[in-house]
């Protein structure tokens, strides 16, 4: 997954937005007012942090080594997964499918 697909598939969540509250070089994608994904999409490597069941996470951060604790987020409740790394494509669309329905 390249940068723009992974903005255009945060922006095919229902409700969602982009902005760039943390400078130009950081998106962050919303619904209600509620961030569910944060990437930085013109610096490499490509990642992007999303919100999940800690349950869920701790057990993909052991089974992924590009999955890490979440980048200067709530570790329990977030997670920064290097893409195109070992996590699939479908993987991270799913946690970023599941954050959206989390906060909204």
């Amino acid at each position: 997954m390249d940068a723009a697909a992974l903005r255009d598939f945060c922006l095919e969540q229902a409700g969602s937005d982009e902005s760039f509250p943390f400078g130009p070089h950081t998106a962050v994608f919303k619904v209600g007012g509620k961030i569910f994904a944060l990437a930085p999409l013109d610096q490499p490597p490509l990642t992007v942090s999303v919100k999940g069941n800690p349950e869920l996470l701790e057990s993909l951060r052991s089974d992924y080594p590009s999955i890490v604790p979440g980048y200067h987020l709530n570790k329990r409740h977030w997670v920064t997964i290097t893409l195109n790394a070992d996590a699939p494509d479908a993987l991270v669309r799913d946690l970023i499918e599941d954050s959206h329905d989390l906060v909204r």
